[in-house]
């Protein structure tokens, strides 16, 4: 039976090939996001719905989600990631850093899970990071926030313990998305080195050497949010090769 499947930040990296893993399989997907058209070239591309939302602002996701009505799967993948030293992080910076990469899920599960407790049924993924699990230099915002997310989807996923809701995460390691590519060039500009050696301290990062694939993630997001799943509940899945194990 199809399912109705929201995803936030679904036109770009990451959260595209969700949505694209999600309409394969013949579900209902709504991808979410503020860039028209990259949101525009999606709904060209795929058979897919859209919507233009901010995750951020409270009220457009109260709206947005009272006209999609009931949501069987919310991925929460919209993120936002700049790199500095402590000292140099500005208080924007980390402003926003946690309005998008925690406030944005919590509005969007705050939003779905009355219903989805009411129909006994649910999934709720949260796209986090390695930097969820550990730390790491020059990251500071970037980790506290998604140390956060994978706080607030343990949470949450104790409250719906045994309802049939059930809220998990992934943290993958780096991934070929536009955020690694600024990523490579912060480390191009600060260190000289060459944009492939950028790249490849970046992929040592993790046993496996090399960047993830979007849809290496996405098929991990598919698993949690599938009936091979429903024993699992409050668990933050690393996808890295084995560097983080737990």
């Amino acid at each position: 039976m199809s399912r109705t499947v929201v995803v936030t930040g679904g036109a770009k990296g990451i959260g595209r090939a969700i949505v694209e893993r999600f309409a394969a399989l013949g579900d209902d997907v709504v991808a979410l996001g503020r860039d028209r058209e990259a949101l525009s070239r999606l709904q060209a591309e795929q058979a897919v719905r859209t919507e233009r939302c901010d995750v951020t602002d409270e009220q457009a996701v109260i709206e947005t989600f009272g006209r999609l009505g009931d949501v069987d799967v919310l991925v929460n993948n919209a993120g936002f990631a700049e790199s500095a030293p402590l000292a140099r992080t500005t208080l924007a910076s980390w402003g926003r850093h946690f309005d998008t990469n925690v406030t944005g899920p919590f509005l969007c599960m705050r939003a779905v899970l009355p219903r989805m407790r009411e129909r006994g049924a649910g999934a709720m993924i949260t796209v986090a990071s390695v930097a969820g699990r550990i730390g790491a230099p020059y990251t500071s915002a970037y980790t506290a926030s998604k140390h956060a997310a994978v706080g607030l989807m343990r949470a949450v996923a104790s409250e719906v313990a045994g309802t049939g809701v059930r809220a998990n995460a992934v943290c993958p390691a780096y991934v070929r998305t536009e955020l690694t590519d600024r990523a490579i060039a912060r480390i191009v500009e600060v260190t000289r080195r060459t944009e492939a050696e950028s790249e490849q301290a970046l992929a040592d990062k993790s046993p496996l050497h090399r960047l993830l694939d979007p849809g290496e993630v996405a098929d991990a997001v598919v698993f949690l949010a599938s009936p091979a799943a429903v024993a699992i509940n409050g668990q933050a899945l690393v996808i890295d090769g084995g560097g983080i194990q737990a």
